[in-house]
């Protein structure tokens, strides 16, 4: 009978019919299943928490223990590394905290009066009503989103909305609607929200603050914040450090504070608004990191990149390897990317000094990490 080999990137299992591939959804390692029914459990089989488990496209791990999923997460992360990357890291550490109520930020869905989330592949509307990995203030705002729904004056054009909270304030931002947003729903909405505000907030962590526009991104783990930065920053001192794709300065800040000169690049006019008033002792660059490196002749003396799910990309990689600089970390949400940006990277006389997967986003297969080399 079919056993499951392993979890693969994306939360499928693994398994093999005469001879062939094949992937299961919701399986677990050392599982046994036949045409798609589930004939022998794993020991780590849990109940999900969540009713719309399975429908919903949030979460993919619900059914399986969490510390079987950090597990397999680090399993997932040196296959692909050593697959893709031919890397062998030092042992990789991992680093996490609560499992639920941690989203600090949610996107839901409208369509035909339902609200609730896309189903996993599909804009196929799952309609909910609570969400167990959202934090105690988004909670309360989905709840409120939800009644207001049911009255004849919410808006029936809405498409999208996200709500983003430091558990104090919650951001309410339409992402799409049919047509214009009226001033009166945002009223409503700040009546029935707790501490609803619309162009952006305020969020402490680690005893900074940061002000995060409506337009800007900002880590989603309110558990793990304090730790990715610590992870990311601590103990690195210096001249001049470089905070490539650095949003709105949850890496820059901290770097002020311990090198002579920082200087924090992102592309995107928000955040580099929201960078140049949290960092105001760094100097802001609204320019591609591509671009800004292509110039960039005088090596600083530590480079710390944090790029979206693509990764540093080619161009990028080829004009770090040009500067080489003393000191790198790379913050990853992507093992295959990071597979990719590593290998030349170790190429060209980098060395992995430790890496860390930091489980940001539990009860899903994403899996982010952080790496710190030292050119030899």
């Amino acid at each position: 009978m079919p056993q499951i080999e392993k979890l693969v990137y994306g939360g499928d299992g693994l398994t093999r019919v005469d001879g062939k591939v094949e992937f299961v959804p919701f399986s677990l390692p050392g599982e046994e299943w036949e045409s798609g029914a589930l004939i022998a459990a794993s020991p780590d089989r849990i109940d999900a928490k969540c009713e719309y488990f399975s429908r919903c496209g949030g979460c993919h791990y619900q059914h399986f223990s969490y510390e079987g999923q950090l597990a397999a997460k680090r399993a997932i992360l040196e296959e692909t590394l050593a697959r893709l990357g031919r890397i062998a890291p030092p042992e990789i550490a991992v680093a996490s905290a609560g499992p639920w109520g941690y989203r600090n930020r949610v996107q839901l869905h409208f369509e035909r009066g339902q609200m609730g989330f896309h189903a996993a592949g599909s804009r196929k509307l799952i309609p909910v009503a609570h969400c167990p990995i959202a934090s105690p203030a988004i909670e309360s705002a989905i709840a409120a989103l939800r009644d207001m729904r049911r009255d004849a004056k919410f808006p029936r054009f809405f498409e999208s909305v996200e709500l983003f909270s430091n558990e104090s304030e919650t951001l309410v931002n339409v992402l799409k609607s049919a047509k214009p947003v009226s001033k009166r729903f945002f009223d409503w909405a700040a009546e029935r929200i707790p501490g609803a505000t619309l162009s952006g907030l305020d969020y402490r962590t680690g005893g900074d603050a940061f002000h995060v526009s409506h337009k800007s991104f900002f880590q989603v783990n309110r558990f793990l914040i304090e730790r990715l930065v610590e992870l990311a920053t601590g103990g690195e001192t210096g001249g001049h450090a470089l905070d490539l794709y650095a949003g709105v300065g949850l890496f820059t800040l901290p770097l002020t504070r311990a090198f002579e000169r920082v200087t924090g690049v992102e592309v995107v006019r928000s955040a580099v608004n929201d960078l140049t008033r949290n960092a105001r002792q760094a100097k802001a660059i609204q320019q591609s990191t591509e671009d800004y490196l292509a110039q960039l002749e005088t090596p600083p003396d530590f480079v710390l990149a944090d790029p979206p799910r693509a990764g540093l990309g080619k161009r990028a990689v080829e004009h770090l390897v040009r500067l080489r600089a003393p000191k790198l970390t790379l913050v990853s949400c992507d093992p295959s990317t990071l597979a990719r940006d590593l290998s030349p990277l170790v190429a060209s006389g980098y060395a992995i000094e430790n890496m860390t997967l930091i489980d940001l986003f539990p009860q899903t297969f994403h899996i982010e990490t952080v790496t710190r080399l030292r050119l030899r």
